[in-house]
């Protein structure tokens, strides 16, 4: 074989084997490059879940009124954290620890399950806490309504049982008196009033002595009465009277007469004549002295 022929031959082999070459590392560098890109992607898809998880934990943390479970999810909030910046430092190709930081991922993500199912489940038994509550609460208004219910009736009964224990003066009448105890025609020959009523029967209430009050109210609605601290209590408060008498009732009906001596000047007008006994006013009149 010739000389030139055997460097042709080689200059080929060697160009080849260099084209070869190249390409195995163009093939090489491509595959690094994709490699590269890879890991870049799969450390953003990290840095996305562990910004989720510190989102979610957030979310956790104001579901729960329980504060040692808020203070373990703080924390391991805290640490998935720390866990996303030291991702945030670590370059694309360090697969070590991305790899590690994976791993770690799915320990958060085992922990988070956990947590969740106690949340759950915590709240599942607040529910029924709260309906537990709720029914004895109902059960507990519900028997004051009751107990109300009872004490208004109570009162209703006690009221209608005072009413009708109650004394009923009727029949009142006013009868103007002259000096020779006739009846007094006008106004000036008046010299006394009779007062006569009826203690109407009533075998409810309680029989034994009884004062009975009368008070006389002139037209121009003072009070005709001897002593301004003659008086009574009634309402809470004390009234002035004109008449005071005792009287033995036994429960059936009793007629009572009354008399008011004259010593002021009477002038013409409407009289009122009430009544009163323990402490209730029993009966009125209106009567109508002329000039």
């Amino acid at each position: 074989m010739k000389k030139g022929t055997l460097i042709g031959i080689v200059g080929a082999l060697l160009l080849a084997a260099l084209v070869g070459i190249t390409y195995l590392l163009f093939m090489e560098k491509q595959a690094n490059r994709e490699m590269i890109e890879e890991f870049r992607l799969e450390k953003e898809d990290l840095e996305n879940e562990y910004t989720n998880f510190s989102q979610q934990y957030d979310e956790l943390k104001m579901s729960v009124a329980n504060d040692s479970l808020a203070q373990l999810l703080e924390q391991e909030q805290l640490k998935t954290q720390r866990l996303l910046e030291e991702l945030r430092s670590v370059k694309s190709t360090n697969a070590t620890e991305i790899r590690r930081l994976k791993n770690e991922l799915a320990t958060l993500r085992q922990v988070m399950v956990g947590y969740v199912n106690q949340i759950d489940s915590l709240n599942r038994l607040t529910e029924q806490q709260r309906v537990q509550i709720a029914e004895v609460t109902e059960k507990y208004e519900q028997a004051t309504r009751q107990v109300s219910s009872l004490s208004e009736e109570r009162k209703t009964l006690t009221k209608q049982v005072t009413l009708a224990a109650q004394l009923d003066a009727t029949n009142i009448y006013l009868f103007p008196q002259n000096k020779r105890g006739k009846e007094a025609k006008k106004v000036k020959d008046i010299q006394k009033l009779r007062i006569t009523f009826n203690i109407a029967r009533n075998i409810t209430a309680q029989p034994g002595e009884k004062t009975v009050y009368v008070r006389i109210t002139k037209p121009d609605n003072d009070i005709l009465t001897k002593d301004r601290n003659d008086t009574f209590a009634y309402e809470n408060r004390q009234l002035p009277y004109s008449i005071k008498k005792y009287i033995e009732y036994t429960g059936e009906e009793q007629a009572v007469t009354v008399y008011w001596d004259v010593n002021e000047v009477l002038y013409a007008g409407s009289y009122r004549v009430d009544v009163f006994a323990d402490g209730n006013l029993i009966g009125q009149g209106t009567f109508l002295l002329t000039k």
